[in-house]
């Protein structure tokens, strides 16, 4: 007997639905319980659909959707590089929905909570799928401030990031993830002191078996970051370190226990500076394995430690990335300017086996991106052309390219949004 196959989004639409009739039902999109529980839901998002198109074929996500740099050259028999072919796409898996949630106080602290989902789908077959971008449960007491849930990864600042229109928010350049974390702040005055433990699940490392969360979660250690950050209403400066434990492999190719792991640090420092006119912000980078933070850089294999039982040990890929934006603070206009710059740094000691990568071939990686936008009651329209290149080569000497061929796209986007 045939039976029908079921969607395997339906059940999350059917819950996206559910959820809005409630909000219908209950007056409006905020409610407000009774008095005595001082409780409320507000909810708000926003719809936006890009209009894109590419000068090269790219390595992207979500059907070229989320940028990151154009793809190496591929020349067929005759020498026509396959690659140099232009693309077009208009896709609004961009659109966005937030719940804040304001409740009342519990452990002398106010609390609140956050959930914001979006169309962009977990993978590329999921595209369109309702998925999950934040989740958390914040409480705040006079100068100290508890976040646990699914937030911004702390080297991704929050108060200080790229406004490019485009959906990469200046990705690799930028550190760009969100992750579950238990995250405390300490705020005396205008200074705050983060400590934060992470885990991973939509952003994670790669290794032997590709991309998956397998190889922190086997390292039993959670990933620790630290920041610190003086602040006020127009000027915003700070630092941090991130340390990172990952196990490439349980077992060996010979059979044995993989006795094995790899310790990896980061630092970086931001800056956000408010004028009048103007609004400039930066961040610089630099560290090992960042591929969790869709940036360059992994790690290899550096030594075979025993023949025998084929223990390996690793070295992290070093990679340094830094990046400025500038944004006029017009209401009705808006003009914009973001560059970026990475390199391959390439590993300390040298490599004598396989190496875990994005892009393991790509020395460094620059973009200049110009933008426009025009904003009209809860209507915005923007335009940004992102002019971002690469060069490849052969890896050489400790995991360090040889460039030697520059390629290069011109992304021309145009969206608009609808805020609500």
């Amino acid at each position: 007997m045939n039976r029908k196959r079921t969607d395997p989004n339906s059940n999350r639409h059917l819950f996206f639905l559910l959820l809005i009739s409630f909000f219908l039902s209950s007056g409006g999109f905020k409610l407000q319980a009774e008095e005595k529980e001082k409780f409320s839901l507000t909810f708000s998002g926003y719809i936006k659909t890009d209009v894109i198109y590419d000068t090269r074929q790219t390595v992207s996500l979500r059907e070229g959707h989320f940028l990151l740099y154009p793809q190496d050259r591929l020349l067929d028999p005759a020498g026509h590089d396959l690659n140099s072919k232009d693309t077009f796409h208009i896709l609004p898996i961009q659109t966005r929905l937030v719940l804040k949630i304001n409740g009342p106080p519990a452990l002398g602290a106010k609390t609140s909570g956050y959930i914001e989902a979006e169309f962009f789908g977990m993978s590329e077959a999921d595209i369109n799928g309702f998925r999950l971008r934040h989740a958390y449960l914040k409480l705040n007491w006079d100068k100290t401030e508890v976040l646990v849930g699914q937030f911004w990864h702390p080297m991704f600042i929050s108060d200080s990031y790229p406004e490019v229109v485009s959906f990469n928010t200046g990705a690799p350049f930028q550190p760009f993830s969100r992750a579950p974390q238990i995250r405390f702040t300490w705020m005396p005055g205008n200074l705050s002191l983060t400590l934060t433990a992470l885990s991973q699940r939509d952003f994670a490392s790669t290794g032997p078996a590709g991309v998956s969360t397998s190889y922190f979660r086997n390292a039993a250690c959670p990933e620790l970051d630290f920041k610190a950050a003086w602040g006020r209403k127009n000027f915003l400066a700070g630092a941090g370190i991130n340390v990172l434990k990952i196990v490439p492999r349980l077992a060996t190719e010979t059979g044995y226990e993989a006795n094995e792991s790899l310790t990896s640090l980061a630092g970086y420092a931001f800056g956000r500076l408010k004028t009048r006119p103007l609004t400039i912000k930066a961040e610089g980078v630099y560290g090992g394995n960042l591929h969790h933070l869709t940036m360059l850089g992994g790690y290899a294999v550096s030594e075979i430690i025993d023949p025998v039982t084929a223990q390996r040990d690793y070295s992290p890929i070093n990679t340094a990335a830094g990046w400025i934006d500038l944004q006029t603070n017009g209401e009705k206009w808006q003009a914009g300017l973001f560059s970026g710059y990475t390199k391959n740094l390439g590993t300390k000691g040298e490599i004598s086996g396989p190496i875990y990568s994005r892009v393991e071939t790509m020395d460094h990686l620059v973009r200049i991106a110009p933008r426009l936008a025009f904003n009209a009651g809860q209507v915005r329209l923007a335009q940004e052309i992102e002019l971002t290149s690469a060069d490849y080569g052969p890896v050489v000497s400790r995991g360090r390219v040889n460039g030697q061929r520059t390629v290069t796209n011109l992304r021309l986007l145009t969206a608009v949004y609808y805020f609500f």
